[in-house]
């Protein structure tokens, strides 16, 4: 079974060009409610906000070296929602004074003829799958908790598959290259949300 997306995120007001800091974890059916119990007392006093969202990830394959991989994203919840398109570069990860895993974030809002323009591109989708969840929010971090489904008969939402008996925790923080200080904010608050869940500094590659 291929390992699931590392990267679920809502469809949000996207800002274009940054770089994203990302810990992730995993935290067990059972365990979600005393999760986000605890998230609601450690985040900003307003209710989180909900989403169901549908993701196919396409790949354009060169001659040589890795595929070129798009993520194209669109609510479910709000269907005449724009579509959401997002580049997400290579991890740095190396750095052993950063706290979190860094890579390039490129995130612009698109019509919903977006597949069909990307096939046009010579695009082709690799996998879909649907995303349902909550984000919470603490000054410039996001928190989003989310079970990952996985599409049965393709382009149909309606019929899908948990991957896993547990759900997805992202923290992440979208900022300008060069603003490494977000990650010790990041670990600071990852400590408060132990032992329900523990959120680390992920090599994609590892899951590959």
């Amino acid at each position: 079974m291929e390992a699931p997306p590392v990267t679920v995120m809502p469809v949000t007001g996207g800002t274009i060009n940054m770089m994203e800091y990302l810990l992730q974890g995993s935290v067990l059916d059972q365990s979600l409610d005393s999760l986000l119990h605890r998230l609601r007392g450690l985040c900003d006093n307003m209710e989180p906000e909900s989403f169901a969202d549908h993701e196919l990830v396409y790949l354009l394959k060169g001659q040589q070296g890795n595929p070129f991989i798009l993520r194209a994203r669109r609510s479910l919840a709000h269907p005449t929602a724009p579509w959401h398109l997002r580049y997400l570069g290579q991890p740095e990860v190396g750095d052993k004074s950063r706290h979190a895993l860094v890579r390039n974030c490129v995130d612009v809002s698109a019509s919903h003829s977006l597949p069909d323009f990307l096939n046009e591109m010579g695009f082709r989708m690799d996998h879909e799958f649907v995303a349902k969840g909550h984000i919470f929010r603490k000054g410039v971090l996001k928190v989003v908790v989310s079970k990952l489904s996985r599409v049965l008969v393709p382009g149909n939402t309606d019929n899908t598959e948990p991957l896993s008996l547990s759900y997805l925790v992202e923290l992440s923080v979208l900022a300008p290259a060069g603003q490494d200080t977000v990650s010790e904010d990041m670990r600071s608050f990852a400590e408060q949300l132990k032992p329900l869940v523990h959120l680390e500094k992920i090599d994609p590659k590892r899951l590959m």
